[in-house]
């Protein structure tokens, strides 16, 4: 069986600081990481079961993440290359002795998402090499470029300055034994100072040797913290439609109003989960047969409801909504909507053309939770929060995104909105702010903001969470 190889031995330097003692391939996109994606294409797609992982840097991470492959359902052997700044090519002749006939290379920190891997040829007599069509010349600049003639690769460059054409290189190969004397016979590259793989590839080209694969699907390198946003761009927006959707609603003493909101968010087809706190009328009895999944729990308060019921949910997208009514589920998609470009996507009631008569957004408390958003700016300058509510429950995130802030939740109470936005922020995450409808509650009155005192108790307990994170108090 045809073996893979993974190079992982480098050092990432150009990630930097997003990775300071991290290695780049440990870097996760949606949940899992860019090695763990790669060692599972080549399992998935290609069949392989025995790979073999260049490592160098930090590399005690990468063991104990991996271990033997058994949890992946794969063989995994480890060579060290001794010296990290040696380069790709000088890294990948480590694997000589080791090697029989082709293997299947693909660079570890690249993510492909949608493609067609398993067409790969397994050529016993030429070099394969991945090819996109349809590149942007920026990012051909960072890997590497191709020209083809006649079905065969007749030249490569490392890097170009000008590409000459819209084909992207790869870093998925299928080699043979012949490169290993193709590295040896290759000089040092004087822009690099070490020997390029790509101009060992080259060698073998002018031989006629080299063939392209052309690529389908979604692909992206990750050199840098703005390729890790993009990496994780594309991967949601590859994966948001299909993709369950978890709607959270909070509840205590919501009888009247919580078959609407069931309703109203069931039509969607969305998994709903009404976390009844502790209710002392029939608020359980009407979500459940409205269709909702029930749990009743007693908890000590708001907040901690809240995080129980996202720690409950299965979906890769979270939801909360309120069980007051006040706000509605075609909302939701425009919430939805933005994820592809954010980790969470927050609400916000005080534009006035989307307040509707009888809400309760009043001049104080609307213009508490604007002069709030704008606080939470200033104590995080260069995080690019521009928030104009800091209350609105109204919020959707990523699993993986709400699995990074979750060791840094506390609040159990109303405070945990403006928590969530804060942690958010201190974590690195993008979060972006969408108006939403906000409506008069549907019934009963609200528990935090029903009253003048009310008001104040909220906001001062809010204000304290927020500034135990900013001094570091959490």
């Amino acid at each position: 069986m045809i073996p893979g190889v993974i190079p992982v031995a480098g050092r990432g330097s150009r990630a930097f600081p997003k990775i300071s003692g991290l290695p780049k391939v440990l870097l996760e996109v949606g949940g899992k990481t860019l090695l763990e994606r790669n060692i599972e294409l080549l399992r998935d797609q290609l069949n392989i079961r025995e790979i073999y992982l260049i490592v160098g840097h930090l590399q005690a991470q990468i063991r104990a993440r991996c271990g033997d492959g058994s949890g992946q359902g794969v063989v995994l052997h480890y060579t060290e290359c001794a010296d990290p700044d040696v380069g790709l090519a000088r890294g990948l002749a480590l694997l000589r002795s080791q090697m029989n006939g082709p293997f299947v290379t693909i660079l570890g920190d690249e993510l492909y998402v949608g493609s067609n891997h398993g067409n790969l040829p397994l050529s016993d007599h030429d070099t394969v090499c991945g090819v996109m069509r349809g590149a942007e010349a920026d990012q051909i600049r960072c890997n590497y470029s191709v020209e083809v003639d006649n079905g065969r690769i007749v030249a490569l460059e490392e890097k170009p300055v000008e590409p000459r054409n819209d084909l992207l290189g790869c870093g998925t190969f299928v080699f043979t034994l012949e490169i290993f004397d193709a590295i040896d016979a290759t000089p040092p590259s004087s822009r690099a100072g070490r020997v390029e793989l790509i101009d060992a590839i080259a060698r073998l080209a002018v031989a006629g040797r080299v063939v392209p694969f052309f690529l389908e699907g979604a692909y992206c390198n990750v050199n840098t913290p703005e390729d890790h946003r993009r990496a994780r761009a594309i991967w949601r927006s590859c994966a948001v439609g299909p993709r369950r959707v978890s709607v959270v609603i909070p509840a205590r003493n919501e009888e009247v109003p919580i078959r609407e909101v069931v309703r109203d968010f069931r039509e969607q087809g969305y998994e709903l989960l009404v976390i009844d706190n502790g209710s002392t009328d029939g608020t359980a009895a009407r979500a459940a047969a409205a269709g909702a999944v029930v749990e009743t729990v007693h908890l000590k308060g708001y907040g901690d409801t809240i995080r129980h019921g996202l720690d409950a949910a299965s979906g890769e997208i979270l939801a909360v909504v309120e069980a007051d009514y006040s706000f509605r589920a075609r909302d939701l998609r425009r919430l939805l909507d933005t994820l592809p470009g954010a980790d969470m996507a927050v609400g916000t009631r005080t534009h006035r053309e989307w307040i509707q008569p009888g809400a309760n957004m009043t001049g104080l408390l609307r213009w508490g939770n604007v002069f709030a958003g704008r606080l939470l700016g200033w104590l995080w300058p260069g995080r690019g929060a521009r928030f104009s509510d800091v209350g609105c429950t109204y919020r959707v995130l990523w699993r993986d995104s709400y699995r990074t802030m979750r060791p840094l939740l506390r609040a159990n109470g109303p405070d945990l909105s403006p928590e969530m936005m804060v942690v958010a922020l201190r974590t690195g995450q993008t979060v972006i702010e969408i108006p939403v409808e906000y409506h008069p509650r549907a019934g009963g009155e609200s528990k935090h903001s029903a009253s003048y005192p009310r008001i104040a108790r909220t906001a001062l307990r809010m204000l304290r969470t927020v500034l135990s994170h900013r001094l570091g108090w959490r």
